[in-house]
């Protein structure tokens, strides 16, 4: 039984690499004004970041249509027994719901499972990355979801930002201009937890924030795979790669372009650390007691929830 695996633009995956591994990509839409772009199929990242600096108009997102899934699923099942499909983090996005939609549109008698990864950016890439290895190594559809459900929760992901004021373009922060002003040549954190974007700290420099993604991947519990998104500082993604595979093997080190669906929110400057930790490790961290138990420590900033939900 062929499992053929499909996600969304969301999660950055380099073009080279999903086509490497089977994997379909739906894009997202990105609108200009009156022009509305296919993520990275109408728009390259460069040509969007040039737009999002220069435009009079900032832009938003809208996620794919069902019509769109119910398109893809349909054309796959020429060439699939089974599909999964795994899609950004419902709490931040309706692509989730989308494809659910899409799967009963396309009225097929293929099995089609809908996953939500509680996830964004190469989170959700590796996630898929993972589930689509599986595929190609002759899983079955069971046990190609079973995959899943054992990464969601090893998914970690860290981000620096330049500003947050691509966020509060996108209305997607709420009346935050206080807290703009308050950090003000320092550089806000964020990070994912139970599908939510949540502030994670204020680095005094950019170096410093940069030190903390390297912290990550020291502090993590035994590393399955890494991956290093930028939207528009290649020679500082590449100088941490270096960094990172002097502890980590360079092999497993993806380098990722935040694409134009995120790129609206995150804007020029967005560094983003995401790694999958092994499932093993995950288990026996579980196992100790609650004191013992490694977290992410959060200021106290108050920042609301952030929230995507058009894209």
């Amino acid at each position: 039984m062929t499992v053929k695996i499909v996600t969304d633009s969301t999660a950055d995956l380099p073009v080279l690499l999903a086509q490497e591994l089977g994997i379909t990509v739906v894009p997202v839409y990105v609108r200009f004004g009156q022009k509305v772009y296919r993520d990275r199929v109408d728009i390259s990242e460069t040509e969007f970041y040039q737009k999002l600096v220069e435009s009079p108009v900032h832009p938003t997102t809208s996620q794919p249509s069902p019509a769109d899934f119910a398109d893809v699923y349909k054309k796959l099942s020429r060439e699939a027994d089974e599909i999964v499909s795994i899609q950004v983090t419902s709490k931040l996005s309706g692509t989730y719901n989308s494809a659910l939609q899409g799967r009963e549109l396309a009225e097929m008698g293929h099995p089609i499972e809908v996953v939500d990864s509680l996830s964004i950016s190469m989170g959700l890439g590796l996630i898929a990355i993972t589930a689509a290895k599986a595929a190609m190594a002759g899983e079955s559809l069971q046990a190609v979801m079973e995959e899943i459900r054992q990464c969601i929760p090893c998914i970690r992901l860290l981000g620096v930002f330049d500003t947050l004021k691509y966020l509060l373009l996108g209305g997607r922060i709420g009346k935050a201009k206080a807290l703009l002003g308050s950090v003000l040549n320092v550089k806000p954190l964020l990070t994912m937890r139970d599908g939510e974007l949540l502030p994670a700290g204020l680095a005094r420099t950019r170096s410093k924030g940069i030190d903390r993604l390297f912290d990550l991947v020291k502090n993590a519990l035994n590393i399955q795979e890494l991956a290093i998104v930028h939207s528009t500082t290649p020679d500082e993604a590449g100088s941490l790669k270096e960094r990172i595979a002097s502890i980590f093997d360079r092999e497993r080190i993806h380098i990722a372009r935040l694409g134009p669906a995120l790129g609206v929110h995150g804007g020029p400057g967005a560094l983003i650390l995401a790694l999958m930790e092994k499932v093993s490790s995950i288990r026996q961290e579980a196992s100790q007691s609650e004191p013992a138990k490694r977290r992410i420590s959060l200021p106290s900033l108050h920042i609301p929830k952030l929230n995507c939900s058009r894209c």
